[in-house]
C-alpha cells in the first residue's frame, strides 16, 4: 500500500474549501498538494557517481593531508 491516499483526501478538502468559499485554505491547500506530490515522488540521484569517483574519494578523505609549506 502507498501513501498516495494522501493526495486524495487534501483534494478532498480542496473541494470543500472551493465550494464553501474558503479561498485561503484553497489555495494553502493547493501548495500543500503540490509539496505532498513532491515528498511522494520517488528520489532520483541528480547525478550518477563516474567510474572511479567513489574509491578516489575514500582515498582522499581518510589519508594524511601533505603540504610543501611546512
Amino acid at each position: 500500500m502507498t501513501n498516495d491516499w494522501i493526495i486524495d483526501v487534501l483534494m478532498d478538502l480542496k473541494k470543500f474549501s472551493v465550494k464553501n468559499r474558503m479561498d485561503h485554505l484553497a489555495e494553502h491547500l493547493e501548495d500543500t498538494i503540490m509539496v505532498a506530490t513532491t515528498e511522494l515522488s520517488p528520489q532520483v540521484p541528480l547525478r550518477r557517481p563516474m567510474a572511479g569517483e567513489l574509491e578516489q574519494t575514500r582515498r582522499h578523505a581518510g589519508g594524511p593531508v601533505s603540504s610543501n609549506n611546512a
